[in-house]
């Protein structure tokens, strides 16, 4: 079964591939470069996936996903949020971002925050369901580790005692937000047929 994802993000496509279960195939939706994207104004992960789904499987008549995920820091009052990837501006870095929320939490003792992750699913344009998850963490007072992206680098897990970029995207992907959505994703395709809902 192909489920197109839309997401120019190559490391969402390459989580999003290496966590489908058997028999699911993750492929962007051809041409996504070419669609003008739909204006993100949402005030929840839920309300930008559903957004983006129902513009981008238009333009397919079968299964296509899309995710609003981010950041959200107790200290910031929930900020980035919704806007994690542009939140140092519409063109921002995840240097720029990360610096950002680093400077604008600056000493604070409660450095507690979580990954979000909603994903919409739709067949033939229309919504059939979405899914969420979540992971809890703490922001470091720097950035460490090499691998993952966005704000990975500051996201200390403390079961595994590093930042979610000192591990290994299979190794992050098994506590994830997005491992979490995606696998619920996953298994309710599993049980759907492949016509579709």
């Amino acid at each position: 079964m192909i489920v197109y994802c839309a997401t120019s993000n190559p490391g969402k496509i390459r989580e999003f591939r290496v966590g489908a279960h058997a028999g699911i195939e993750i492929e962007p939706l051809p041409g996504l470069a070419e669609i003008a994207p739909p204006e993100e104004n949402g005030s929840t992960f839920e309300e930008n996936a559903i957004t983006k789904a129902i513009a981008y499987g238009r333009y397919t008549e079968g299964w296509l996903f899309a995710e609003d995920s981010g950041l959200a820091v107790e200290a910031l009052k929930g900020e980035p949020g919704v806007y994690s990837a542009r939140y140092a501006g519409p063109e921002a870095t995840d240097r720029q971002n990360n610096e950002l929320v680093l400077d604008r939490l600056g000493d604070a003792p409660d450095r507690t925050a979580r990954f979000i992750c909603v994903i919409a699913l739709v067949y033939g344009g229309c919504v059939v369901r979405t899914f969420q998850g979540t992971v809890e963490g703490e922001i470091l007072r720097e950035p460490l580790g090499a691998n993952g992206f966005g704000y990975d680098p500051i996201f200390y897990y403390r079961p595994f005692g590093c930042s979610f970029a000192e591990v290994e995207r299979d190794c992050k992907l098994s506590v994830s937000h997005r491992g979490a959505a995606l696998a619920a994703m996953t298994a309710y395709l599993k049980t759907a047929t492949l016509v579709g809902p």
